[in-house]
């Protein structure tokens, strides 16, 4: 038994060196120096999946497995882990009303202000609760991620009032998303009022478009 730990440190340096070596012919190109470099995405996933893939084999116990498991993004690599979140997302939003777009490594949630919301109120509609808990599940599981609840409005009404319930708007959502289990500190919620309308907001239907609130999911990139 002492022989096989001894031996655990040299398996995964050997492993990571390896790995290493392996990804080293997936190169980008420094925009500033001019010098390839190994994509730090490529470089760290396959570090740590080898790293987590040996601490899950290598130790029997219900925590190292459990650590195995929440290697997370590191171990997946941010675009795996992006793909299989926005994958769950849309599997669980699916006929809701909640649109979900991708954009590089983020997943934008476009919830419309007619089903999350009743006119001119920032208490969350009761039917859209249960939409609200598939997301907080999604969410909930997958911790590597910083979230920015943001609300916007169309231009009718003053601005200042537009404001203010643009920030209500996105506070209720936030604060709900919190009650659900999702950790604070991955929450900030802003509101934009009236501007960055997705639409024109001359007709009706550009501004029921614009009328929304958006939670953007972001990446927890690796440090270096």
């Amino acid at each position: 038994m002492k022989n096989l730990k001894k031996l655990k440190p040299i398996a995964i340096a050997t492993s990571v060196a390896v790995t290493l070596s392996l990804t080293s012919g997936c190169t980008v190109l420094d925009p500033y120096t001019g010098e390839e470099k190994t994509s730090k995405a490529v470089k760290y996933g396959a570090i740590g999946a080898v790293v987590c893939g040996i601490i899950g084999s290598t130790r029997n116990s219900k925590s190292a497995r459990n650590a195995a498991l929440g290697c997370g993004a590191i171990g997946a690599g941010v675009g795996a882990y992006m793909d299989n979140q926005e994958k769950e997302l849309r599997d669980e939003l699916a006929g809701t009303g909640v649109g979900v777009q991708r954009d590089g490594d983020q997943i934008n949630l476009i919830m419309p202000g007619d089903i999350t919301f009743e006119t001119n109120r920032y208490d969350i509609n009761g039917n859209f609760l249960p939409v609200l808990d598939s997301v907080s599940k999604v969410l909930y599981k997958f911790t590597d991620t910083k979230l920015e609840v943001a609300g916007f409005t169309d231009s009718t009404g003053s601005e200042s009032y537009n404001q203010e319930l643009s920030e209500r708007r996105a506070s209720s959502v936030s604060n709900y998303l919190r009650s659900r289990d999702v950790a604070g500190e991955r929450l900030k919620s802003v509101g934009f009022g009236e501007a960055y309308p997705a639409a024109s907001n001359d007709t009706e239907s550009g501004r029921s478009r614009n009328r929304r609130v958006e939670l953007t999911i972001i990446p927890i990139q690796p440090a270096g």
